[in-house]
This record gives C-alpha cells, sequence and structure tokens, in this order.
C-alpha cells in the first residue's frame, strides 16, 4: 500500500463510513475497511478496487469487544504500513430511553462510540506525529449539541476530545477535526427503526453532500465539519436557547 496515502475508515459497509471510502478511493487513497459483517466488507473492497483501482484492504473487528478493536488498534500503530488519514465512524444509536435500555446495552453503544474513539485515536496519532503528517475525522453529531441522553453525552465527549485533540497536535502536522452530521439518508436510523417522518424532511441531508462536505473542511484544516445551514442555524442557536427547553426535543428522530 502507498506510503503517504492509506486512509482507514470504521463502519465502512454502509451509511457515512462506505460515502467516505468511496470519496477517498476517488481521491486515490488505498483504503482499510473496518466493520462487522465479512461478507459486506469482502463486496465494498472488490467494488471499491475494481472502480477506482487503489488497493483495499479489510479487517473485520466488532469495536465494542477490545481484543477485536485491538487488531485495529495494531494496524494503525504498524510503522511498516502507515494510516495518512483515520475516519472514526462506527457508531450506532438506541430508540429508547435510557432506563428503557439495559445498563449492558448503554455500555456497548459507549464502548463504540467513546472508548474506540479514544484507543483508535490514541494508536493513530503516535505515528501521524512522528512523520510530522496525518489527520483524523471523528464522526460526532448534532445531537452532541442537545440534552439527550447518553448519545449526545457521548458524541459531546468526541467534540471535546476532537477540538483538543486539534489543538494539541496540529503543530505536529496532524489534523484532527470533529464531523457533526444531523439527519442523513442512510441505514443509521433504519437499524434503530426510526422512520423519515421521525424528522421534517428539511432536516434530512444527503449522505454524499455530507461526505463532500466533511472533506472539504478538513482540507482546510477546519476543527469542526457541520454540512447543511439548517444544521449551522441549530447549532448557533443551542447556544442561546435553555436547556431545559432544549430537552423537549427529546422525541425528534425516535419515532
Amino acid at each position: 500500500m502507498s506510503s503517504t496515502r492509506t486512509a482507514l475508515v470504521t463502519g465502512a459497509t454502509a451509511g457515512i463510513g462506505h460515502s467516505f471510502a468511496q470519496h477517498l478511493a476517488r481521491r486515490g487513497h488505498d483504503l482499510v475497511l473496518v466493520a462487522r459483517d465479512a461478507s459486506r466488507l469482502e463486496a465494498v473492497a472488490a467494488e471499491l478496487s475494481a472502480a477506482h483501482g487503489v488497493q483495499v484492504e479489510v479487517l473485520r473487528a466488532d469495536l465494542a469487544d477490545r481484543a477485536q478493536l485491538a487488531t485495529v488498534e495494531a494496524r494503525l500503530a504498524d510503522p511498516a504500513r502507515p494510516v495518512e488519514l483515520l475516519v472514526n465512524n462506527a457508531g450506532f444509536g438506541l430508540k429508547e430511553r435510557f432506563l428503557d435500555n439495559s445498563a449492558d446495552t448503554e455500555t456497548e453503544m459507549l464502548e463504540v462510540l467513546v472508548t474506540a474513539v479514544l484507543r483508535l485515536t490514541h494508536a493513530a496519532l503516535g505515528p501521524m506525529a512522528e512523520r510530522g503528517h496525518g489527520g483524523v475525522i471523528n464522526v460526532s453529531s448534532v445531537a452532541a449539541f442537545l440534552p439527550r441522553g447518553t448519545y449526545s453525552a457521548a458524541k459531546a465527549w468526541v467534540n471535546s476530545f476532537s477540538e483538543w485533540a486539534a489543538h494539541e497536535y496540529r503543530p505536529q502536522g496532524v489534523t484532527v477535526m470533529s464531523l457533526c452530521p444531523g439527519f442523513t439518508k442512510t441505514e443509521f436510523h433504519e437499524r434503530m427503526h426510526v422512520g423519515r417522518d421521525s424528522a421534517p424532511e428539511f432536516l434530512w441531508l444527503d449522505v454524499d453532500f455530507l461526505v463532500s462536505k466533511a472533506l472539504s473542511d478538513y482540507d482546510k484544516g477546519r476543527v469542526y465539519s457541520i454540512p447543511g445551514a439548517q444544521y449551522k442555524a441549530i447549532t448557533t442557536l443551542t447556544r442561546l436557547v435553555p436547556s431545559r427547553a432544549l430537552q423537549g426535543l427529546q422525541s425528534l428522530g425516535r419515532k
């Protein structure tokens, strides 16, 4: 694989992760794709390799499992096969409210949304800082700006962590960006058994628009990417509206 043009994408077989893989392949990046479904991984790898002439490696891993997560960490830390860009995209949401989920289910979500992001970023940043170039895109959410339970709390952590890392490692040539999508037309909500009517139509973003804007913001060295004028307005308003009022939005995207 190329020494400076390899990107590793988690959750790469569907939705935002798949779109990232497509866009990066078009840019000429070789790829390391991570997901839980081996057959879908192989199919996506074959598709991208044939369409764009890039080399594609696959790693089947459930990031909630520390042993499987460790295999991805080892790949990122391998000095003989440098990764230039890490896209921490893997994740899932829970439709039910906090007490309607088991503590184990909530913990599994935090393992993927927080622990995996921390450990994979840690594994990637060392070699990148030593080389003096590289980058990380952490897929967060507009939910990070709203009081919406543990999912929002996890994404708020991703934002805080990414903002700190962006400033900490920029002098060493590393770009870190937090991408904050709103409602996006992918499988994400389908897997939660949530319909498209759970939010107004104007809030739904096209996934390719989202990823194109994210990569443009990353190229510009931005710390945050919030695609869509509607979501820029919403995140600005969250700084002005009291949290108690924002609490009333709990049902949005859960029907």
